[in-house]
């Protein structure tokens, strides 16, 4: 039980998964050796409950970090351990931007209802490519709150969006050079969600460890004890990780656990 309270969260897409979509058997069966020597493995995500279908207490046995670390699910006890959402002060930050971009579509992730404005058909792929049923509203204030989280489709004003949210302190959002924004309740990112996760379950600091590829797992890299980062990942990701891993098409996730494995000899 040499990994008894160690805590192991990753990325999904792009760490966990290889490219053709596929957590591979050689990654399996290291998740599988980790768990069964007390280790806590988990996946941090900017999938959101209703889109997230690949749980499997094969290679999960701890909540899942969803919403780029915005709520924890235990889905074995199909159970929400925090959902720390957005509320009434995520309203003005959307209008401002409806005001400048009447026509941008935005997507609204409530954990009961999800809602889209100016819905097109890379907001409809969001949903039908994840099994996501959706609802399709005229104005912000009908979308349902607590909004997990929000994403706007900036295609072609990105740049113009971000700085409009900048000039709203009351909320956070990911930073971005492409096209699709998220708001997410201000001070939440995946490493606070790691960290509100990892105290739940009474992991030490020194204890903590994330994988992550791209641009949305900074934070978490930088609040871990140790962060994985494939050599294929964002030059955002390997700025910041401690460990640079095989591709994730060469099993990103069963190489960490190997770097562990010497660590916890």
């Amino acid at each position: 039980m040499n990994f008894k309270n160690v805590l192991l969260a990753s990325d999904f897409d792009g760490t966990l998964k290889n490219d053709d979509g596929i957590i591979t058997d050689d990654v399996k069966s290291a998740i599988s050796r980790f768990m069964s020597n007390g280790g806590y493995f988990t996946v941090c995500t900017g999938r959101i409950l209703q889109g997230f279908h690949l749980y499997s207490k094969d290679y999960i046995n701890a909540p899942v970090l969803l919403g780029n670390g915005a709520m924890a699910y235990d889905y074995e006890k199909k159970s929400v351990i925090f959902n720390d959402a957005i509320g009434e002060e995520g309203l003005a930050s959307v209008k401002d931007i409806l005001n400048i971009f009447p026509d941008i579509p935005i997507e609204f992730y409530n954990i009961d209802c999800v809602c889209a404005i100016n819905l097109n058909k890379h907001s409809e792929q969001h949903f039908t490519s994840q099994g996501i049923d959706f609802k399709i509203i005229q104005r912000p204030e009908d979308a349902p709150l607590p909004w997990t989280k929000v994403m706007i489709a900036a295609h072609g004003c990105s740049r113009q969006v971000q700085e409009i949210l900048d000039k709203h302190p009351e909320i956070n959002y990911l930073r971005t050079t492409g096209d699709y924004v998220e708001i997410l309740k201000k001070g939440v990112d995946k490493g606070t969600g790691l960290l509100k996760l990892a105290k739940h379950l009474k992991c030490e600091q020194c204890d903590i460890y994330a994988a992550g590829d791209g641009y949305n797992d900074v934070e978490m890299l930088v609040a871990a004890a140790g962060g994985f980062v494939p050599e294929n990942g964002s030059p955002e990701a390997l700025a910041v990780g401690k460990y640079i891993t095989r591709s994730n098409n060469k099993g990103c996730i069963a190489h960490a656990i190997e770097i562990l494995q010497e660590k916890y000899e």
